[in-house]
């Protein structure tokens, strides 16, 4: 379902052009912001038509949400990081998290225009949603499962306090990519965010 959306036709992934439209993409991104870019710029970066770029995706807002799935790939692995039962609480919160960072801060440039697609595009907004949404489960079944051994207290529903937690990952990236917390180091975000899922799963440092 996610591809189809992604690309007007069904997509081969080792198509050439495809891949040279979306690396073309990439290196604009890095010089300037989605608005100063368009489908023409894109397409002669790739020495490819317009047209070419039409026959995969509808617009370069998707064609951004395609670029995103690197970037939507490490957070996922880092998601599977909570599942983990070789390390503390907040050994696997922290990592996780940290990957998390990791992941945008290698995408920097991607992540914030994604951001410009999202509001401009009502197909990208819905992808958005749907992505952050596929993480509930797996920060859920961790709430039920601590709730389940008793290392955790009883609290409300799992799933909500999953939606909550991933919201906040989610404004505080957003925030730094759109320039906000500049005086708030990284590290000591991090640390913040760590606390935050600590307290609200564990009441406490975990």
């Amino acid at each position: 379902m996610r591809e189809q959306i992604l690309d007007r036709r069904g997509p081969n992934r080792g198509d050439r052009r495809r891949r040279a439209l979306l690396g073309a993409l990439d290196e604009l991104l890095r010089e300037g912001d989605l608005g100063s870019i368009n489908v023409r710029e894109i397409s002669r970066r790739a020495e490819v038509t317009r047209s070419a770029f039409y026959f995969y995706f509808d617009n370069k807002a998707t064609a951004v949400a395609a670029l995103c799935d690197e970037m939507y790939q490490e957070a996922f692995t880092a998601g599977t990081m909570l599942a983990s039962g070789d390390d503390s609480p907040e050994g696997r919160i922290g990592r996780t998290i940290a990957g998390l960072f990791e992941a945008w801060g290698k995408h920097r440039h991607v992540f914030r225009a994604m951001l410009e697609a999202r509001d401009a595009d009502q197909t990208v907004r819905e992808l958005w949603d749907r992505d952050r949404e596929s993480f509930i489960p797996q920060v859920a079944e961790l709430i039920e499962n601590e709730r389940a051994a008793g290392r955790a207290p009883d609290g409300p529903e799992a799933a909500v306090l999953a939606t909550v937690l991933l919201e906040l990952n989610d404004r505080a990236l957003e925030r730094i990519s759109r320039g906000g917390y500049s005086a708030i180091p990284d590290e000591q975000l991090r640390e913040g965010l760590v606390t935050v899922w600590l307290r609200t799963i564990y009441g406490g440092p975990g």
